[in-house]
């Protein structure tokens, strides 16, 4: 090993030892990226973007690559491309998970990113963290046969299990924080202006 190799490899090392690191977060680098946003309070602006295409019958598929943010646009190494379809049931072929299930994924992953991020700004260790996610649906809305009906799910239910030497308390505060902080959760527990338009 060369002295130059040497060199790189101690500051590797150093650096790793400077930041801290819980749950898989790098803490440090939060903290820092919230004192930057307090000095600079337009690079937390971000806009996420997605393209949808449909297939046939109930199938689809929408995919995700570039977003804007911290004043510039990303471009993801490789896109991500979401299957939609409905299970033979709802006269689908079952080629992908139907829309309603996506809010379930996409629920859990911010609750839980959330609780986690939030966990790890406070130093408290997480081992495990379980979801479980339900909603009931009642198809009178979606088929037009009752207008009292309403098209979505009529609740969502959430449970988290956690695995950790914290306290209950301080388990149910990071649910309770993470519920407060999630930006799905906020997207689904509230009317979200949507426009809706005709591309000529």
């Amino acid at each position: 090993m060369n002295q130059k190799t040497n060199q790189t490899t101690i500051n590797k090392e150093k650096n790793e030892k400077e930041e801290q690191i819980v749950n898989g977060v790098n803490v440090t680098k939060l903290f820092e990226t919230v004192g930057v946003i307090k000095e600079k309070p337009e690079i937390a602006k971000f806009n996420f973007r997605a393209k949808g295409q449909w297939i046939d019958g109930a199938h689809g598929k929408t995919t995700i690559n570039e977003f804007d943010g911290a004043c510039q646009t990303f471009k993801r190494s490789q896109p991500y491309v979401f299957e939609k379809d409905e299970p033979p049931v709802l006269l689908g072929k079952d080629r992908g998970a139907n829309p309603v299930e996506y809010v379930f994924a996409a629920l859990d992953g911010c609750l839980t990113t959330s609780l986690i991020y939030h966990a790890a700004a406070k130093g408290i260790k997480i081992d495990e963290v379980e979801t479980s996610l339900s909603g009931d649906i009642d198809l009178h809305g979606f088929l037009g046969l009752d207008d009292n009906v309403r098209n979505g799910y009529e609740k969502i239910k959430v449970t988290f299990k956690i695995k950790s030497d914290a306290p209950e308390e301080k388990l149910q505060e990071l649910v309770e924080l993470a519920q407060k902080r999630s930006p799905v959760f906020d997207i689904v527990s509230h009317p979200t202006p949507v426009e809706v338009s005709l591309e000529k």
